[in-house]
Order: C-alpha cells, then sequence, then structure tokens
C-alpha cells in the first residue's frame, strides 16, 4: 500500500483548504442576489451599488497592501482589464440584461461561465487542453443549473437584447478567468485584488452619468442598507474576492470556475430560506445533476 510523504500529506490538506474558499466564495456570491435585491428595493441603483461596494473594500485593503503599479505597462495594462471584465463589464452587464430579459435567462446564461473558461483554456493553452471528459462534467453540470434555474416553473423566452447582454456578462467573466492565471504567475493574490477593486470602479464610474438620481447620504444610513452594503463590500468583495484569487492560483483556473456552477444552488436554498420560496422536483434534480457533473468532470478528467 502506498503511504503518502509528510510532505504530501501537507500538499493534499492544503489544497483541500483552496477548494474550501472556492466553496466558501461561491456560497457567498449565490447570497449576493438576495443582498442586492434588497438594495434595489430601498430605491439604490445597479451602478451605485456595484461603485460603493467596491469602494469600500478598496479603501480597507488599502493598508494591507501599499504597493502602487506592476511591474512593467504591460501588466498594469492586464490589471487594468481584470478590473473591467471581472468589475464593471461583468456587473453592469448582469444588471442591465435584467431591463431587457427574464431573470431566468440572466441566470442561465450567466452560469454558462466556466464552461466558457474551459473552452478558452482549451484554445490559447493547447498544451494544457482539457479531456473530453471535463467538458462531459460541465454540461451535465450546466442542465442541473437550467433546472435550478426554472425551478419556480419551466418557461424560457428568447429575448435578443438582454441574452445578448448577460451572455457577454459570462464572456466577460471567463477572460476575467484568464488574466487572472495570467497575473498570477507574477503577483500575489492581495495585490492583484486591490488593483482589480481600483480599475474595476474607475471603469465603472462613467456608468453614473446615466443613473436617472443618487440616493441620499440618510439612504445609505439606514439599518438594512448599511448592513447589506457592509455585506457585499466586506465579505463578498474584500474577502471572497482575495481567496478566489488565492484558489484560482492553487488549484487552477478550470477547477476553480466550475464551482462557479453551484452558485445557483446556494441561491436557491438561501431563497428557500430568507424569501420561503418553495423548491421543486426540478430544482432537486438540478442539484443533484450540478453535483453528478462536477464528480464526473473531476473522475473523467483525470482519466
Amino acid at each position: 500500500m502506498f503511504n503518502p510523504t509528510p510532505n504530501a500529506k501537507s500538499s493534499t490538506k492544503s489544497l483541500f483548504l483552496y477548494h474550501v474558499y472556492a466553496l466558501f466564495t461561491v456560497a457567498i456570491w449565490g447570497a449576493t442576489f438576495v443582498s442586492t435585491k434588497v438594495l434595489l428595493n430601498a430605491g439604490l441603483h445597479a451602478v451605485e451599488i456595484y461603485i460603493y461596494r467596491f469602494i469600500l473594500a478598496y479603501i480597507l485593503i488599502l493598508p494591507f497592501c501599499k504597493r502602487l503599479w506592476a511591474n512593467n505597462i504591460r501588466d498594469e495594462i492586464l490589471l487594468a482589464l481584470s478590473g473591467l471584465t471581472s468589475g464593471s463589464i461583468y456587473f453592469i452587464a448582469e444588471n442591465t440584461a435584467l431591463k431587457y430579459t427574464l431573470v431566468s435567462n440572466v441566470s442561465l446564461l450567466t452560469s454558462i461561465s466556466p464552461l466558457l473558461t474551459t473552452l478558452l483554456i482549451g484554445f490559447f493553452y493547447k498544451q494544457e487542453k482539457p479531456k473530453g471528459g471535463v467538458y462531459i462534467g460541465s454540461l451535465v453540470a450546466l442542465i442541473g443549473v437550467a433546472l435550478v434555474v426554472f425551478n419556480g416553473g419551466m418557461s424560457i423566452h428568447i429575448m435578443p437584447l438582454g441574452d445578448l447582454i448577460a451572455f457577454s456578462a459570462a464572456i466577460s467573466w471567463a477572460f476575467y478567468s484568464i488574466i487572472l492565471r495570467k497575473l498570477n504567475v507574477v503577483y500575489d493574490a492581495l495585490f492583484i485584488t486591490r488593483k482589480t477593486f481600483f480599475y474595476g470602479v474607475l471603469t465603472a464610474l462613467p456608468f453614473l452619468a446615466f443613473e436617472p438620481e443618487i440616493s441620499s447620504p440618510a439612504t445609505l444610513l439606514q439599518s438594512d442598507v448599511l448592513l447589506n452594503l457592509l455585506f457585499l463590500g466586506i465579505v463578498a468583495s474584500l474577502i471572497c474576492c482575495f481567496i478566489w484569487a488565492l484558489a484560482v492560483k492553487e488549484i487552477g483556473t478550470v477547477k476553480t470556475n466550475n464551482y462557479m456552477f453551484l452558485q445557483p444552488v446556494f441561491t436557491l436554498i438561501l431563497a428557500y430560506i430568507v424569501l420561503h420560496e418553495k423548491i421543486s422536483i426540478l430544482g432537486y434534480t438540478g442539484c443533484a445533476l450540478i453535483l453528478g457533473g462536477l464528480w464526473l468532470g473531476e473522475k473523467l478528467g483525470k482519466k
């Protein structure tokens, strides 16, 4: 029987921790849909919410990372692109799509990002092209996502403009994953996270011009609004973006992004607990398919 060396055991435990990081992050991001809905109901606009949460996260991360610039212009451009793709484009596209298409369509289309990431890895890194089993597992998980999204009823409508915007959000996140992979080779997660926050806010500011009005300070100080902004800024942005970058660096882009398939599951569970929304047989089946797809991709990928 093979007995792993102490170093192998330590490495296994360490990798397990990064899988926990990815799972925790996706669980929190699944909860942000409920938190954001509270803020929207309070009168805040989508761009406002994004800017407030990431400004808060940026201010809090500054004392821990005082480095200002990357090693060269090329890397600085990559950092700017990481803020653009994972921040302003992704979040604003996702929220804008909700104005032109159904919530179920947006949820399904943005959940394609792990599969798009796998395809991009295969395209840009021929020597690391994922095996066919990874694609099979991803497709099974994606079917599960569709069932979870349509938990309340099996209906889908094609609305070209909104669906295209939602799909662009998924593409944006996939490209961010590739950019993050490149940056992780040179820079630590703390620096990457800080710069991503900075460029995300900077590129989102022009969108404020299209908002009808800015919320008053009195609105921001309401207990529900303040608590949800703190949750989004500190937990969902500062902590989660940092440990997500760590997970991508340690366990790989494809494996980390596959956890994104679980986001609708956590949203479904939280909606059941907080909003008392019912879970149908479609929801349960979808959860099983997502878990089965992730397991299948892992097993077939190794073979």
